[in-house]
This record gives C-alpha cells, structure tokens and sequence, in this order.
C-alpha cells in the first residue's frame, strides 16, 4: 500500500469519525445527558449546605457546545488511529472484502478496546467515586485496556498459526478460549473497585452505563460502515461500478 493511498484512507477515516461522531453525539445528548443531570442532582441534595462551587462553565453550555466539541473531535481524532490500525490490518486478518475488514476492525476494536475494561470497570456518572482514588482508577481502568488489546493481538497470532494444522474453525475456537480465559485471569486478579454510595438510586446507574455503552457502540459501529463504504469505493472502484451496473468503458 503505497504513501498515497495511506493518505487518501487516513482522511476518509477522519470523515468517517468525523460522522460517527455526530451520531454518537444524538445518542449522548438523548441518553446519557438526562442521566449525567440526574447525578448532578443527586450530587448536590447531598452536598454540605455551605459547599458551593463556582461554576466556571454553565451546565447548559457542558451539554450542548462542550458535548458536541469533544464528541466530535473525539470522532476525528479516533477515526484517523482507526484508518492507520486498517491501513496495517487489510490484507493480514484474512481474505475480506475491504468493506468487510472494516466492519470486522470495528467490531473487534469496540470488543477489545472498550466493552471488555467496561466490564471490569464501568462507567460511573457524577457523584459516584471516591476524588482521592481518580488516579488509582484510571490507571487500572487503562492497564485493563492495554491487556485486552495485546491479548486480542495474541489470539489473532494464535488463530492465524494454528489455522494451517487445526482448520479455520478449530483455530478460531482455540483463539478465542485463550482470549476469554486470558481476559477471565485479568478480571480475577484485578482489584475490585465498588465506590458506589448506597442510596445512589441503581437505576439511574444503570441507565447512565447503559448509556454510555449505547455511545460507544454507535460511535464504533457508524464508523465501521461509514469507513467501509468509503473505502471499499477507493480500493475497490471496479468492483462498485460493475456492481451497479455503471461498468467504467474500456478505451479502444
């Protein structure tokens, strides 16, 4: 794959982030802002009554311009790591269309990078979680993110090396034992943080991480289908045209 096609794939891959973004942006302000002014609520019924502090930027500001800016930048700034993670995958996780290898890049990113640390260590809305502990929590929350990507790394290794003598299919399973095994001594070994206060009302953290989880899972899958249609167009144009019927004429 030559610099200009890297290129090319890197700023369809921004555009791609770019418009997941702004669906992933929907789904944050319907779902998961009702719950973040829920918690903030909570928050401050049981804050002292002398503790005031000085809010340096409004509420309405952090939902709105805060939310879109950082989602949106957000959206570009991972949409381009993706296309450079593609732009070394295709070709060397099998034999998929590029379309389908985008689809499968996002779906295993989203599996590794965030739903399996969300697991150990799920999103928590305001008020929940001791301040003097933020460090210990995310460095553990990013040390789990670091050992699903390598694992996920290492079962890939692993199922393409045993797919020559086990088969696909038993190279696969093997694959995914290692990882689901691997992942389970992580979760075991891991401390437990559980900093939840005990009238915090359950539901609304459930709906607070099942929000957050819909946020991700429509940011990663958008760009799976948004980056594939792009760049199943520019490594694949052919392929399209004939396709749809619009075959490009061979000069004579």
């Amino acid at each position: 794959m030559n610099s200009a096609t890297v290129r090319n794939l890197l700023v369809r891959g921004m555009l791609a982030g770019l418009g997941a973004g702004l669906l992933a942006l929907i789904v944050a302000y319907l779902l998961g802002e009702p719950s973040v002014d829920s918690a903030i609520g909570y928050e401050e019924a049981h804050a002292p009554a002398h503790h005031h502090e000085v809010e340096l930027v409004s509420r309405s500001m952090q939902s709105t311009g805060g939310l879109a800016t950082g989602m949106l930048l957000y959206g570009i700034a991972f949409g381009g790591i993706a296309a450079l993670a593609y732009c070394f995958a295709l070709g060397r996780v099998g034999r998929f269309t590029p379309r389908a290898t985008a689809l499968l890049l996002a779906g295993t990113a989203l599996l590794a990078v965030y739903v399996v640390p969300f697991l150990k260590y799920p999103a928590n809305p305001p008020s929940v979680g001791d301040p003097g502990t933020i460090g210990k929590r995310t460095t553990l929350y990013f040390l789990m993110m670091l050992l699903s990507v390598l694992l996920a790394v290492a079962a890939v290794i692993i199922g393409k090396r045993l797919a020559p003598r086990l088969g696909t299919w038993y190279a696969t399973v093997a694959a995914v034992a290692f990882f689901v095994l691997t992942i389970g001594l992580a979760y075991a070994f891991l401390p437990v943080i559980n900093e939840v206060p005990r009238d915090f009302p359950a539901t609304l953290l459930w709906r607070f991480r099942t929000s957050a989880l819909a946020i991700q899972l429509t940011m990663w899958t958008g760009f799976g289908l948004i980056f594939g249609e792009l760049a199943q167009r520019q490594l694949a144009p052919r392929t399209e045209a004939v396709a749809s019927g619009k075959a490009t004429p061979v000069p004579h």
